[in-house]
Parts: structure tokens; sequence; C-alpha cells
């Protein structure tokens, strides 16, 4: 960046964002549970899971919605726009409580995973059938009630009709993509196998463009956005949000739990066949791979944890995946800085693109 767009970076408050995002969210459960808790006592448990659901986070979705927003123009209604960005928190809640659940996962940051907690409450109060179903069938619903506030949360947000219209049709577009990418992810896992375009485009679908370039194109279609700002938005988003996954799946290997809130190794114990695991299954003798191969997806201890990550190591698929992140972080930059878009909003995402390729979290 140069010093004018440090400038600029310095002046936009992250903090105070993310604070306003849980905010705009929380008021919406707050509306949403005057209605719902008048249902009784299992309802409020759904919609507190709810609350729980969306509580904290990077609020990178919200952030680049914003952001693309800001590149094309500025907001006249800051409240309004707030609740629209949020709305793909929602959405992003949605996909974790249903991922959660698909991966057999038992924390999320750092709490129980909402199958998990819902299995507990059935078992603490010796609730007849059985605990695992009620888990999984609180989590898909949950998951459910997410997503369908997600297009409320948008629809009712304040800004323009035809506006928000517009931001509809890359909301619909976000969905069908981030949903399909699961299933593709599903279906690799299932096969016990992906190589490195199929775990690419699982990649794609399922977190890349959900993650940066949809929410910039939400954010730039409330703006008024011409099909030509979208591309333009699409050449800096779309790289960098697959960085950004790249960067999600070393820490789904390597990163320190404490950090995370995960497990670690959690991505191996799960099996995920991603970019990482694919390349280093290509680069390892025979025997190694056998070993990495078979231990993907089961129960494995710290030691396995630990012997896996070695083999990953050593195969120099860590090191390939860091270049990528680099080349592609280096590409959206590139088109960041060509871009026709405002000084400000060029700033504020370059530092937004570092953190989302740099963190430990």
């Amino acid at each position: 960046m140069t010093s004018q767009d440090e400038g600029w970076d310095a002046r936009w408050d992250g903090a105070g964002f993310r604070d306003d995002i849980e905010s705009a969210l929380q008021d919406f459960i707050r509306t949403q549970a005057r209605w719902l808790d008048r249902l009784g006592p299992d309802a409020q448990r759904l919609v507190e899971h709810a609350r729980v659901s969306v509580s904290g986070g990077k609020r990178f979705r919200a952030a680049f919605c914003w952001w693309g927003h800001h590149a094309v123009a500025e907001p006249t209604d800051r409240v309004a726009l707030l609740r629209a960005c949020a709305s793909l928190e929602l959405l992003h809640a949605s996909a974790l409580v249903h991922d959660d659940y698909m991966d057999a996962s038992d924390v999320r940051r750092g709490r129980p995973a909402t199958h998990r907690a819902f299995e507990q409450l059935h078992r603490e109060h010796g609730w007849s059938a059985s605990a695992e179903q009620y888990g999984a069938s609180a989590a898909i619903l949950l998951g459910d009630l997410l997503l369908s506030w997600s297009d409320e949360l948008l629809r009712t947000s304040g800004l323009p009709a035809d506006r928000v219209l517009d931001a509809l049709g890359y909301f619909d577009l976000t969905r069908s993509e981030v949903v399909t990418g699961q299933f593709l992810d599903v279906s690799a896992q299932a096969r016990g196998a992906a190589d490195v375009d199929t775990a690419m485009t699982v990649l794609r679908y399922k977190s890349a463009k959900y993650s940066i370039e949809r929410p910039l194109h939400i954010g730039a279609a409330l703006a008024g956005a011409s099909p030509g700002m979208i591309t333009q938005l699409s050449r800096f988003g779309l790289p960098l949000g697959e960085a950004f996954q790249l960067r999600d799946d070393l820490l789904g290997v390597f990163g320190d739990p404490a950090v995370t809130g995960k497990p670690a190794g959690d991505d191996l114990i799960e099996g995920k066949r991603t970019v990482l695991v694919s390349l280093a299954l290509d680069a390892l003798p025979p025997a190694d791979a056998k070993v990495l191969d078979a231990g993907l997806g089961t129960a494995l201890t710290p030691d396995q944890v630990e012997q896996l990550c070695r083999l990953i190591d050593d195969s120099g698929a860590r090191e390939q995946v860091e270049d990528v992140i680099s080349q592609l972080t280096d590409r959206s930059l590139a088109a960041l800085a060509a871009a026709d878009i405002t000084d400000r909003a060029r700033g504020v995402l370059a530092g937004l693109a570092a953190e989302a390729t740099q963190r430990a979290v």
C-alpha cells in the first residue's frame, strides 16, 4: 500500500464496524424473538442458539459488502446498509451450523457446535428417543432458520427497493453456489478421493466466492454499480477469496487450537480433501501417501495428527500452498490498483486483503 492508502486505512474503525454489525444482528434477532418466544421454551432455546451462532467472528463478509458499496458510492443511509451487510453474516452462520453437523465437529469458536449442544440438552433432560437425532434435527432447522432470516434482513434493510432487488440477484446466486459447493465437498469426502482441480473447484464454490467476491457484488449492487464495475470487483475478489480459503485450509491442519478454537488437525480428522491434502498425496512417496490417505477421516490421536502434519510438511505441500496464496494475493491487489473505485475504498480493501490472507485464525 502507498502512504496515502495507509492513511485511508487508518480512518476506518474495523472494530467499531464489527460492533455495529453485532448490534444489527442482535437487534434483528430480538425482533424475531418477540413473537417466537411466545411459542414456548423450545422456540426460546432455538432463538437463543441463533443468538450464539451469530455472535463473534471476523465479519469479513459484512466488511467486503460494506466496502463494495463504498467502492461505488458513499451510502445515504448507514443504518440500512449495516442491516444489509449483516444479512451476509446470517448466511454465514447458517452455513457453519450445517457444516459443523455434516463434518461431525464438536466445537465452533471454542463452544459446543449446535448439534452437540442440543444432544447434551436432550441427555440432561432424559428425553426419549435418540439424543443424536435430536441434535441433528435442531442443527438442520436452526441452519434453515438463519438462512431464511438472511433473506429477510436484506429485503427489509430499508434501502431502496430497486437496489435491493438487484442485490438479491447476487444473493440468490451466492446461496446456490455455497450449497452446491458444500455438496461437492461432501461428495469428494464420500469418494475418499479428490485431485487438485476438484479440490480447487470445491474451494471456489463452497467458500471463496461467497466469502469475498459475492459480498463485494452485493454491496456494489446496493450502490447502483454498473456491470463493468461488478467485473472489476470480481478480478479483485475471486483470487482473494481463493487465497483466503487456502489460508483457512492451512489453519485447519497447522493452526494453534488455542487461537482457532478447533482441535489440532481438525481438517484431517474430518477427512477434508483440500488442495493442501491433494498436493501432499500427489507429492509423497506411495507408502507415505497411503499412511496419509488412510488416516483422513478417522479418530486420530494427537501423535497421529502430528505424524500426518509432518508428512504434509515434508511433501512440500504446505510451502506450495503458501506460494499460491502469495500469487493469488498479488493478482488480487494488482486488480484492485487498476480498478476504477474510490481511493478510500481501495486503501481499506487492501488492508482487508492483508487481514484475510495473513491471519492466524
